[in-house]
């Protein structure tokens, strides 16, 4: 359940070299051999494995992606999608692989911040029960306090992991888009990647040809954000009456003014390709750089709360040892 750096370092090499590989021109089927014979970590052999015997099997990419199961997460399917029928597959690995490198950078900035914040908060856990622990002499109190400590929060922190993963259905990564979306920061940055990988997608299909209804059904799939589908998928009848795509964006919340505009010139223009290039690059470098923000200071954040509950803590116990009647005396 849990995912760590080096994980996602794995899947972001995974998708760098296979995307190497068919830029090289090499078919999938014959990346991916090379790949499980030498593959990016030794975990990977049997799911590369797998993927390179569905398409063996006469299956497409799509297919074969649908037949893996959970280990290739709906957002990276609806990607590999997008980049499977526009002919661009190379490309859109490219962008899995940057996707994953920079998660794992920020979890890993993440994990070495928050250490110093997490030990101190077990040391106090442990240090005021075990105090009460030497002057009373009952183990079963001192465990049973630390364990009321410290278990709802590993279950809260297990929770999280769990609820962040990548494999869920929509309509859990839909609640969970809604919660986070409020979050200073977070929600914008999150908004602002997805928005990103749709422009680049989108950008894919258009160039090769896919039609403008397909185009932005795949993309805003393979974008990740359950919100954006469903705004596009309510697109389907006005496209079909005449209206453009141009008016639809400037008419949704979800899409920010600077993204409707740049889109609409790139419509009357003639030039969208090179627009949504651009778009993809605005919105993925401010994306990034705030996420890299939040994972920078919920680490100081955490560690101001450890602070602030010790120092309360301290100050309890103190009260508590000179505030007692027979200490009333002496002040």
């Amino acid at each position: 359940m849990v995912v760590t750096p080096k994980q996602l370092e794995q899947r972001s090499e995974f998708y760098h070299q296979f995307g190497i590989l068919l830029s090289a021109g090499i078919s999938a089927p014959l990346a991916l051999d090379q790949l499980y014979k030498h593959p990016p970590a030794r975990a990977l052999r049997e799911p590369i494995g797998q993927f390179r015997e569905h398409l063996q099997g006469g299956h497409t990419i799509t297919n074969a992606v649908q037949m893996m199961g959970t280990w290739i997460p709906s957002f990276d399917a609806a990607l590999i999608e997008a980049g499977d029928k526009s002919g661009r597959l190379d490309a859109c690995c490219k962008l899995l692989a940057i996707y994953y490198h920079d998660r794992a950078q920020m979890v890993r900035q993440m994990i070495s911040d928050l250490m110093y914040p997490v030990f101190v908060f077990h040391f106090a856990a442990v240090m005021f029960p075990f105090l009460t622990f030497f002057k009373t002499g009952n183990l079963l109190v001192f465990l049973l306090t630390v364990g009321l400590i410290l278990g709802p929060l590993y279950g809260i922190v297990i929770f999280i992991i769990y609820a962040c993963q990548g494999k869920h259905g929509e309509t859990w990564r839909s609640s969970l888009e809604a919660i986070v979306r409020p979050i200073p920061l977070l929600g914008t940055a999150r908004h602002q990647l997805a928005l990103a990988r749709l422009s680049a997608a989108l950008e894919a299909l258009l160039t090769a040809g896919v039609p403008i209804i397909e185009g932005w059904s795949l993309a805003a799939t393979a974008s990740g954000s359950p919100a954006l589908r469903r705004a596009v998928q309510s697109w389907k009848q006005p496209l079909q009456n005449g209206s453009t795509p141009a008016e639809l964006v400037s008419q949704s919340r979800l899409f920010p003014e600077l993204f409707a505009n740049l889109y609409h010139t790139g419509e009357v223009s003639g030039q969208l390709d090179q627009t949504l290039l651009r778009i993809h690059t605005i919105y993925q470098d401010d994306g990034t750089r705030k996420m890299r923000m939040v994972a920078q200071w919920t680490p100081k954040i955490i560690y101001g709360i450890v602070v602030v509950l010790v120092a309360i803590k301290i100050i309890s116990f103190y009260s508590n040892l000179y505030g007692g009647p027979e200490y009333s005396g002496h002040f």
